[in-house]
């Protein structure tokens, strides 16, 4: 595990309840899917690395955690506004995308 941070460190990082609305394979790409999530308050494209793993149709209408406050990064032209988070994403490891286990309102802060 990784070092030691403080709570005021985490405190930082804003972790959202999002809404898949659209979800779509990012052309010339083997690995990317293009989101587009409802956050409450506004609409967010994130790219994810999950196409080897989750079709676009698995993924429409499912609640996801983002990171909100991360630099926009572009990925293959395409700005990427966020992070979806998951677990096991290690070399060749299925990622399992983090959800919520009822539904919860699109912009929701996790705590």
């Amino acid at each position: 595990m990784g070092g030691l941070i403080s709570i005021d460190e985490f405190s930082r990082v804003d972790l959202r309840v999002g809404l898949v609305e659209v979800a779509e394979r990012v052309p010339g790409s083997k690995k990317l899917l293009r989101l587009i999530i409802d956050l409450g308050a506004e609409r967010r494209q994130v790219v994810a690395g999950l196409a080897q793993w989750y079709s676009p149709e698995d993924l429409v209408g499912r609640y996801v955690i983002v990171v909100t406050n991360l630099r926009p990064k572009r990925f293959m032209g395409l700005e990427s506004q966020g992070m979806i988070l998951a677990a096991g994403c290690g070399k060749g490891e299925k990622p399992v995308i983090l959800t919520t286990l009822e539904p919860v309102k699109p912009g929701t802060k996790v705590c």
